[in-house]
């Protein structure tokens, strides 16, 4: 029997050295004269273990790692093509905690699958929401995706089926569908995880949403640093043309629908909608005033829906179990999952799918395993790098878009970067302001200037210069900003730096 091998082509298991492994199996097999298949799956998201290594057998998969290139001869000596034991051997995938207390939807095939073979997905319970789409009305796919609860989770978090239905509702000879993929938020990975480990399901998430609103167009605006997904989304569009299940008349239903990526050249404010859609018009990434909106007049002034890869990524789930049952998962006005990016000071970062409802206490301990550095936890940042840090005594707030907001924060795309108690926040705030200077498009004065004084005051405080005048400054700056700016580039730069001066303001050489 012809041994079946898995080692991720996910681009973080890549860097880990993930390529280097797959050739050393392949050419030690060769030497022992031994027929294995070796298929390149998605990363699980449990990147300590990376690079992590699956053998299928009769029990399950049983992995191992982490794995580099030197250890595979004994891994072949330990009879591991067998499920032999081994120091790396972690045994039955599917039985580690980290992964055996997720609820994945979105994220339920990838690390399972080869994310480029049509013939996997169909296997795995592909292309099922976009049958039921095909036999459905319009108004019944908006409704479905209505019904579930889905909102944005790019980061405004906006009712998916409301932007959907203004879509349908609003005339016009030409809709689009785009996806917005330039995903540039530190700690930030699960967009890319989906493309690299399971383009087809963000293609079919798209193609149903063309169905839902009658947009005939979709296009992927992919971040350029994203070279393994670009080239997994093109290989993924290529087949789904060949098989019917994208072009002028999907599986011979006569309706149409056509998709391509479009790479951004690098700038931060492009993941804002209507910067996004000045670029792929080919101008600069200006933001655009609103009203009117982009689903009234969007990409070259027609009616468009745009959503991020997560968002689209969970459509095909609904329309194939229903929008009640991804309803069920989740709490309040949040329903269903999110996946969730672990990353910064912690022993376990990588990928955690899960309900809305967890705590951050949960996820940074129970998933995190909590420090790397085995000094406590100091400060978490939740959303991006315009999200608020939040201190330990906030650890125990549901994962909830209310109750974020309700502690003035937000979940945003999801991104998680934990700090340890050497962190200077007064330093982290500043780098906020920087952060902004360097980024704002430079349309509205609030976010161009603003941010560039909000440097200099940051200075003035870290040096210790009057703090009874800069501090004061510094808020009434921050209001500016945020009632002022044109887009949430300005208007959340507030968010860190006031969270972090209100929590932390021994670091700004304030007393509490």
């Amino acid at each position: 029997m012809i041994k079946t091998l898995y080692v991720p082509c996910d681009s973080s298991a890549i860097s880990l050295g993930a390529d280097r492994v797959a050739n050393a199996i392949l050419r030690e097999a060769e030497q022992r004269g031994i027929t294995i298949q070796l298929v390149r799956n998605g990363s699980r998201g449990m990147f300590w273990l990376e690079t992590l290594v699956e053998v299928a057998t009769e029990q399950g998969r049983i992995a191992y790692g982490p794995v580099q290139a030197q250890d595979v001869a004994s891994l072949f000596e330990a009879d591991f093509l067998n499920g032999g034991d081994h120091a790396l051997s972690l045994g039955l995938t599917e039985e580690l905690p980290y992964l055996k207390k997720q609820q994945r939807l979105t994220f339920a095939r990838i690390g399972k699958t080869d994310p480029i073979s049509l013939d996997d997905y169909l296997a795995n319970d592909g292309y099922r929401g976009l049958n039921n789409a095909l036999a459905m009305a319009q108004a019944d796919i908006v409704k479905a995706v209505t019904d579930s609860g889905l909102r944005g989770r790019g980061g405004a978090a906006f009712p998916t089926g409301i932007k959907w239905n203004t879509v349908l509702n609003t005339a016009s000879a030409q809709k689009y569908i785009i996806c917005n993929a330039d995903e540039g938020d530190s700690g930030t990975f699960s967009d890319r995880m989906v493309m690299e480990g399971d383009p087809f399901v963000l293609i079919e998430g798209m193609t149903i949403a063309g169905l839902a609103v009658g947009a005939t167009q979709g296009y992927i605006y992919l971040r350029v640093e994203y070279p393994h997904a670009h080239k997994a989304l093109t290989a993924a569009i290529d087949s789904a043309y060949q098989a019917g299940y994208l072009g002028d008349t999907i599986l011979n239903s006569g309706k149409a629908f056509h998709l391509e990526v479009r790479l951004g050249a690098g700038a931060y404010v492009c993941g804002e909608e209507t910067s996004l859609m000045e670029s792929l018009e080919g101008k600069r990434g200006l933001v655009r005033f609103k009203p009117p909106l982009p689903a009234i007049k969007g990409l070259f002034g027609q009616p468009t829906v745009v959503n991020n890869v997560i968002s689209l990524a969970s459509v095909p789930i609904i329309l194939d179990k229903g929008g009640d049952y991804y309803r069920d998962f989740g709490m309040g006005r949040s329903r269903g999952t999110l996946p969730i990016q672990l990353a910064g000071n912690l022993k376990h970062g990588g990928l955690v799918e899960l309900a809305f409802g967890l705590t951050l206490r949960e996820l940074l301990y129970d998933f995190g395993g909590g420090s790397a550095s085995g000094r406590p936890i100091k400060a978490v940042q939740v959303g991006g790098p315009l999200g608020a840090y939040l201190p330990e005594s906030q650890f125990d707030t549901p994962l909830d878009y209310e109750s974020f907001a309700a502690i003035w924060a937000v979940v945003g795309h999801g991104g998680v970067v934990a700090f340890d108690d050497t962190a200077d926040m007064a330093e982290l705030a500043r780098y906020s302001m920087e952060f902004c200077a360097i980024e704002s498009c430079g349309k509205c004065t609030p976010c161009r200037i603003g941010s560039t004084r909000g440097m200099e005051l940051m200075d003035e405080i870290i040096q210790g210069k009057d703090l009874a005048k800069n501090v004061p400054l510094l808020r009434s700056l921050c209001d500016t900003l945020l009632n002022g700016s044109l887009c949430a580039l300005g208007g959340m730069t507030p968010y860190p730096v006031l969270s972090a001066l209100n929590h932390f303001p021994q670091d700004f050489g304030v007393e509490a």
